[in-house]
């Protein structure tokens, strides 16, 4: 599996987002900026999966499913695009650390 695609994307929309506060006046996001907009993401994240698992109430016809188009769904891909464009600000290569990351818990479970 290649993350370059979904990469590219994200370095794409970023630099989109950077234009779109220029035109406005607006300092593009820094690093910190990203991330803690991503701190905010994973808050929405925590509140949508309490809603699809029965844990919380959602607001009146908020949908609680998990269906590729619903609120969770939408979430977790601003997650991974944060995630993805933190990894690039920071120059942190996912396709090599990724790999790294899951052969270390992997041994620890073999242990």
């Amino acid at each position: 599996m290649s993350l370059s695609p979904f990469i590219d994307h994200a370095r794409r929309l970023r630099r989109q987002f950077d234009e779109s506060a220029r035109r406005e006046d607006r300092a593009p996001w820094s690093r910190l900026e990203l991330a803690q907009g991503f701190a905010a993401d994973v808050g929405e994240l925590q509140k949508l999966c309490m809603i699809v698992d029965g844990r919380r109430q959602g607001a009146a016809g908020s949908p609680s499913t998990t269906a590729d188009d619903s609120p969770l769904a939408h979430e977790l891909a601003d997650c991974l695009w944060s995630v993805l464009v933190l990894a690039d600000e920071y120059g942190v290569d996912l396709t090599s650390a990724y790999p790294r990351m899951i052969a270390a818990a992997e041994a620890k479970l073999t242990r």
